[in-house]
């Protein structure tokens, strides 16, 4: 019922907003022939259609106003401004869309301009009070829950915010019940009003409409009857999910053939058409490397390598890829061809690293010849970098959750990459915001996070960091 009432104000509010939008159109439209402001309106201009325009912009936004949803009623001043700010992007999008698709050279350019001008102005200010307005409108006293909680002090401290958030929904707390009275029980958002046996006394005396019950029961009879005394009270029944805190991570409700499962994690890369979308984008880059910038640096890289370090052109060793499979990693050698332990990290001013090799590790070029392990379908152009097996087993043992990397393809760049970590792992503390980025990588994955990190990438290229050696 929550879900609903916060869907309903997020709908209604966007409805009021379009309207308003529009309504500003058509007075602005209807002033500009009374007050001078030095912006003309021709009389023949017909508005109606950039009406219609007006309404599909702020039509398309509404997933920024649902995206806020939750804080709707307290985004304050600036959070109303930047939602204000991608409204008007999409209105400025379909209002000039339509006066060019439509070649209109009757409609003044500076009236749109100032109309979007306007529209900004009285957006950011319905953002920052009507919504709590409308809320008080929608669900004011005759729409109150009061809300009686089943659970522990402690249960309800891990509530606090988010029944201090939802008052605007008609949310009231009256108190908890548990079968002894907690030590902190003072100190609780709502009173402490006795035992869990006395639910129906409770909920009778103090008008409850809504129950929460604050942690699962292992007695499923006393569940039941808990269930059986709300049904009988006439009170909506909740039960918190609170398994994200016995696991401490946040869990993914997952719906598959009528059945309902939790999940650790998002993975939109097991979706087909996410996994094509990726490999187009794989081969749109890779491909135009190897055949036309892979062989003039090879060619480079060999000549100089016979001068200051004569021997293989690549070093090919074994790394972790998908799914824990391993696969032979091409690089331009950079280091002598001597004997030297493989397993061990290079570090700044390596004496293992022949000069121009030190300047193809800072500028990553000693990474290219990996478009060829793209091509191969080995890697992916962005995704968590690999490792030499050998280092995959020790990092696994410092970071539990490192192995959740190999859930896609490894990348020649990733989103730890461009986000400073790179290079040599000498304390754990590095390890671990490298993992959090290649998780949170495997999660939120979109071709647009794709490109993003390709265009951060290239500019590391040319502006090498410092931790880049």
């Amino acid at each position: 019922m929550l879900a609903h009432r916060q869907r309903g104000l997020v709908n209604v509010y966007a409805f009021m907003a379009n309207l308003a939008a529009v309504g500003l159109l058509l007075l602005y439209g209807q002033l500009i022939g009374f007050v001078k402001v030095g912006v003309d309106l021709s009389p023949e201009v017909n508005l109606i259609p950039y009406c219609l325009a007006v309404f599909v912009g702020m039509a398309a936004s509404i997933g920024h106003v649902r995206a806020r949803g939750y804080t709707l009623h307290i985004l304050g001043g600036f959070g109303g401004m930047s939602l204000a700010l991608r409204q008007v992007f999409f209105v400025a999008a379909c209002i000039f869309g339509l006066m060019f698709a439509t070649k209109d050279r009757m409609i003044s350019r500076l009236f749109l301009g100032s109309y979007l001008v306007l529209l900004f102005g009285m957006l950011s200010h319905l953002h920052a009070w009507l919504p709590s307005l409308l809320a008080q409108w929608l669900f004011g006293e005759s729409s109150r829950l009061p809300t009686l909680f089943i659970g522990s002090g402690a249960d309800m401290d891990n509530l606090d915010d988010w029944i201090s958030n939802r008052g605007h929904l008609g949310i009231t707390p009256v108190g908890f019940i548990a079968d002894e009275k907690p030590s902190r029980a003072d100190n609780a958002i709502a009173p402490y009003l006795g035992g869990i046996d006395r639910l129906r006394e409770i909920a009778v005396k103090h008008g409850v409409r809504q129950v929460v019950l604050l942690e699962w029961m292992a007695d499923t009879d006393r569940l039941e009857r808990i269930v059986e005394d709300c049904e009988a009270e006439g009170c909506r029944f909740l039960i918190h999910n609170n398994l994200d805190a016995r696991f401490a991570r946040p869990l993914i409700p997952v719906q598959e053939g009528g059945r309902h499962f939790l999940a650790l994690q998002e993975e939109p890369l097991e979706d087909p058409m996410n996994r094509a979308g990726k490999r187009l984008l794989d081969i749109a880059i890779s491909l135009p490397v190897v055949l036309f910038i892979l062989p003039p640096l090879c060619a480079l890289v060999w000549l100089v390598q016979r001068l200051q370090a004569p021997g293989p052109m690549f070093f090919a060793k074994p790394r972790g890829g998908h799914n824990r499979t391993e696969f032979n990693m091409l690089k331009f050698r950079s280091m002598y061809a001597r004997d030297h332990d493989i397993n061990k990290q290079a570090t700044a001013a390596d004496s293992r690293i022949y000069p121009f090799g030190a300047f193809l590790r800072k500028s990553s070029l000693d990474e290219f010849p990996q478009f060829i392990n793209v091509l191969r379908g080995e890697m992916s152009v962005v995704g968590p970098r690999p490792h030499l097996p050998q280092h995959d087993i020790e990092f696994s043992l410092i970071s539990k959750a490192y192995r959740v990397r190999t859930l896609v393809k490894p990348g020649i760049t990733g989103l730890a990459q461009v986000n400073g970590y790179r290079g040599e792992i000498t304390e754990p503390e590095k390890l671990h915001r490298r993992v959090y980025w290649d998780l949170f990588y495997v999660t939120h994955w979109s071709l647009g996070l794709d490109v993003q990190i390709i265009l951060r990438t290239a500019w590391q290229v040319v502006f090498p960091p410092q931790t880049a050696y």
